[in-house]
């Protein structure tokens, strides 16, 4: 039973799962947009909700708490220099989820 678990498992163990949430994330940050299947942007949103929360205040400890949780320096430089001050008056919601048609090789629900 998995009562009161938190997240998602997404048929992965544990270190691709977080491999796969912190490229994802980062590919998110940096393009912003990114096109995947509707269980991993939803296992996507809450992570990078927190990361563009952190970044709203420039500080060598958030900067260092974003290099461990994102793969690259691009993508928290940009996160610190743009996402940041451009959602400062925001108190959450960043991120927004569009469904699109499903995906032809398997007819997996994309977002």
């Amino acid at each position: 039973m998995r009562h009161r678990k938190q997240g998602k498992v997404l048929d992965r163990k544990v270190g691709p799962r977080r491999a796969l949430l912190k490229n994802l994330a980062a590919s998110l940050v940096l393009y912003e947009k990114v096109e995947t299947t509707e269980a991993k942007a939803k296992a996507v949103r809450p992570y990078v909700e927190r990361l563009v929360t952190v970044a709203k205040k420039p500080t060598l400890a958030n900067r260092r708490l974003l290099l461990k949780r994102l793969p690259t320096e691009g993508s928290v430089k940009k996160l610190l220099e743009v996402l940041g001050p451009r959602y400062l008056e925001r108190s959450g919601g960043y991120t927004r989820i569009t469904k699109l048609t499903s995906r032809l090789g398997d007819r997996a629900a994309v977002a």
